[in-house]
């Protein structure tokens, strides 16, 4: 097997990174992350609105989800034999803010056919959601393997997936904070309206993740270590090499549950907040404002620790088991006391920005110096977490069904719906899981320096 080896006196490469270099880097995701949001968040919402079954709606987010899954495997293939991060960040970046717009600014099909049945609206939001998903997905997967051929400094790679995280929770609450705005001047009522309100919402969240992409590209450099490889003609590592190892499935394994937890949490939890503790349509854009704010609050600080493998599994442990107590909390939230669901947000945050910056935090442990796979790991675990993502969030929204006997029931009594089930009990599950598997792992981690200068300095 040939890796690139670099003599430890080469400063320039094993050295912690600047602010600036950590700052950019960071932003690079947040055109990918704002437009995931919205998908998360209020795609099922958007579409049972304008009147597809929850069944057809089901199908629009599966489509999305295998058009990325597929695409994470070709984007990986592709940067690992040609390279060129920056260009498939760009190009990725372009699909998604032309395409995105499409996915919630009406059917084109239908518009352009003059029909509105239920088969055409679905197969015109399962096209541009799959042509979404293409762009996002090479974005996605060349902006998580560039970290690892910027620098050899492992704990620099952890703080570089800290401050991509942070600025993912930026994202978010950006997301949300304009959807508060929407929903609150932006009338509703008819399926023409609901498309109006989300249009707005898909038109603001391209412009401001687009700037940041725009910053991205002339604050960040091609890596240098992949260029290097390329000069020098290293050989593209085999796929084999990789499923060969356990601490492959073993990372490959976390990182898929601990995907299931953020998105199958976040897909249901518009629902269970109106429906299930008949909360203002306001908490739409609030109680997930609540959770990103916490989380982005703890990825800052998690950029502060000097990391090392018992720490990344520590702090995915503590991370794991309080998702497990905030899941306990949610199956048994009465609505009657439906305002503790803000004070459940702010913990829910908190073990989100642990479990995500380990688990990519132990992505960047198994790839280690082997360079020219690096795409191959981020882009093999994303067509897992798409696939398997895609596939629970089809089979829950394909039973997903409304509840008018609700509004009759006791407010004290915690019904048992979908909903709840969706948002509390799955998403503890897959936690305790990926917490069971991390306890297990070997992770080896090199002498690690700190960074030197902090994001917040």
């Amino acid at each position: 097997m040939t890796m690139i080896n670099h003599s430890e006196d080469d400063e320039s490469l094993t050295k912690p990174l600047g602010r600036c270099s950590v700052f950019y880097y960071g932003i690079g995701h947040m055109l990918n992350d704002i437009t995931s949001a919205c998908w998360f968040t209020y795609l099922l919402v958007f579409l049972t609105d304008i009147g597809l079954s929850p069944s057809d709606a089901a199908v629009v987010m599966l489509s999305g989800q295998v058009a990325d899954g597929l695409t994470t495997i070709f984007a990986g293939e592709l940067i690992d034999r040609f390279g060129h991060f920056k260009v498939w960040h760009i190009a990725g970046s372009l699909l998604v803010a032309v395409s995105f717009s499409s996915v919630f600014g009406g059917c084109l099909p239908c518009k352009l056919i003059g029909s509105d049945s239920a088969m055409l609206q679905t197969i015109g939001y399962s096209v541009f959601a799959a042509i979404f998903n293409v762009g996002w997905a090479a974005t996605q997967v060349s902006h998580m393997s560039m970290v690892n051929c910027i620098t050899l400094n492992s704990t620099t790679r952890v703080v570089l997936a800290s401050c991509r995280n942070a600025f993912t929770m930026v994202a978010n609450l950006s997301l949300y904070a304009v959807a508060f705005v929407v929903f609150n001047i932006v009338g509703a009522g008819t399926p023409a309206a609901v498309e109006n309100q989300y249009r707005w919402i898909a038109y603001i969240s391209i412009f401001i993740g687009s700037c940041f992409v725009v910053m991205f590209a002339i604050g960040t450099r091609e890596p240098r270590l992949k260029l290097e490889a390329h000069v020098k003609g290293y050989v593209r590592i085999s796929w084999m090499y990789w499923f060969k190892k356990i601490l492959y499935h073993q990372v490959a394994l976390v990182y898929v549950l601990t995907r299931l937890v953020t998105n199958v949490s976040q897909a249901f939890l518009a629902f269970y907040v109106i429906n299930d503790l008949q909360m203002s349509l306001s908490s739409k854009a609030l109680v997930p404002a609540i959770i990103f704010v916490c989380s982005f609050v703890v990825s800052i600080l998690l950029q502060e620790i000097k990391w090392t493998s018992q720490r990344l599994k520590g702090f995915y442990t503590a991370g794991g088991l309080l998702w497990v107590l905030c899941g306990i909390g949610i199956l048994l939230l009465p609505r009657n006391m439906n305002a503790y669901m803000y004070i459940l947000s702010i913990f829910i945050g908190i073990a989100n920005a642990l479990i995500m910056v380990t688990g990519v935090g132990m992505q960047s442990v198994l790839v280690g110096r082997d360079l020219n796979g690096c795409a191959f790991v981020y882009g093999s675990l994303s067509f897992m977490d798409k696939m398997i993502c895609g596939v629970a969030l089809f089979i829950l929204e394909s039973y997903q069904r409304s509840t008018p006997e609700l509004h009759n029931c006791n407010p004290s009594y915690h019904f048992f719906s979908l909903n709840r089930y969706a948002l509390g009990l799955v998403p503890a599950v897959c936690a305790l899981l990926g917490v069971i598997v991390t306890c297990s792992m070997n992770l080896q981690t090199p002498i690690l320096v700190p960074l030197e200068e902090p994001l917040l300095g």
